[in-house]
């Protein structure tokens, strides 16, 4: 299915650019998002129509995740979780648990946007965990997980 990009996609392409992706994708995630809309004459003319609203409003949100990347960058969030004696933790913490101690800070920061690749943590200790803010913009944070015996 042939798109037209109204926001820049990660590995896909950028603002007003038109490519081709499989029908699901399109249908299931761009389009319902406002990601994406088809690539009709219609829908050409009305993104030329309003490419400088669209440009400006895209450019006020990534100048929004710099400021909020320039005060995340360095933060550190602790979260205290019941451990064993070696360390390991009877549990773990996610990227909910991230995005909740960020929230308590009064930082609005959504749990998909806490990435972790290597998944929950689940030793005491210190963690760098990335935020995405935007497709251009990550803030890095460390996670401090503090020990409390069962």
């Amino acid at each position: 299915m042939q798109i037209i990009l109204l926001e820049k996609v990660a590995n896909l392409g950028t603002l007003g650019d038109v490519v081709k992706v499989k029908d699901g994708y399109a249908r299931n995630f761009l389009i319902p998002t406002g990601k994406a809309k088809r690539a009709t004459q219609a829908n050409l003319a009305e993104f030329e129509a309003r490419r400088a609203d669209l440009e400006r409003a895209q450019a006020e949100k990534l100048g929004e995740a710099q400021a909020l990347a320039a005060r995340l960058d360095g933060l550190m969030v602790q979260i205290t979780r019941k451990a064993g004696m070696d360390g390991r933790l009877f549990g773990s913490v996610t990227n909910a648990d991230i995005a909740e101690a960020l929230e308590a800070q009064g930082f609005e920061i959504e749990r998909g946007a806490v990435r972790m690749p290597e998944g929950p943590i689940k030793q005491i200790g210190d963690t760098q965990v990335d935020v995405a803010l935007h497709s251009d913009v990550v803030a890095t944070i460390t996670v401090s997980v503090l020990g409390e015996q069962a």
